[in-house]
């Protein structure tokens, strides 16, 4: 994982999520938390007023891919 990332890092969010919240699972999480967690995680450095529902639904999807992953 890069030593800081944005809303464009849609992987790299994903697996520092699942890292973070591996009893989460990602459907159950709305969208005002979820922006919350991501400009919380380390090496975060995203303008908080640049997300959009588009990119939280994408990084919400590749969380539950990721946990899906785990969960096998």
């Amino acid at each position: 994982m890069p030593a800081t990332f944005d809303w464009d890092n849609t992987e790299d969010i994903a697996i520092a999520l699942t890292d973070k919240y591996p009893d989460t699972d990602p459907l159950t999480v709305r969208f005002t938390d979820l922006h919350k967690w991501i400009t919380e995680l380390p090496g975060f450095s995203g303008d908080p007023k640049t997300s959009s529902e588009g990119k939280l639904e994408a990084i919400q999807m590749a969380w539950h891919e990721e946990f899906q992953d785990r969960q096998s």
